[in-house]
């Protein structure tokens, strides 16, 4: 079983930016998806990116692309997200989480982080 532990969340202002963290550890072998979800309060948990551990290839949701990066490091078996342009909308606590198939629905990612507060102030 894998473990997730994000990091790095915070309160910011609307136009800024910050730099999430998920470290895994455990047993994780083969090619697998990891990804980011976001849940504000009394809404669903949404998908946010993901990326394919092997290719690198990434995802993104409309709301977030062009303004959020998803990325790996295979040495260090850790997987960051790089919020640019943040917006009062995105404000949620943000999971990482891991799967085995190429989707965007929260029920097909086995394993979850404990989630970490983002907060942008308009």
């Amino acid at each position: 079983q894998v473990q997730l532990v994000e990091s790095g969340g915070g309160l910011v202002q609307a136009g800024g930016s910050l730099r999430l963290s998920c470290a895994a550890s455990g047993r994780a072998s083969g090619n697998y998806v990891m990804g980011w979800f976001r849940q504000a309060p009394g809404k669903e948990r949404e998908f946010v990116a993901r990326i394919t551990w092997n290719s690198g290839s990434t995802d993104y949701a409309d709301s977030v692309k062009g303004r959020f990066t998803i990325s790996r490091d295979n040495a260090k078996n850790t997987m960051s997200l790089q919020m640019n342009s943040l917006k009062p909308e995105d404000t949620a606590v943000y999971f990482c989480s891991r799967g085995s198939y190429l989707s965007r629905a929260a029920s097909l990612y086995g394993s979850w982080g404990q989630g970490t507060q983002v907060t942008v102030s308009s």
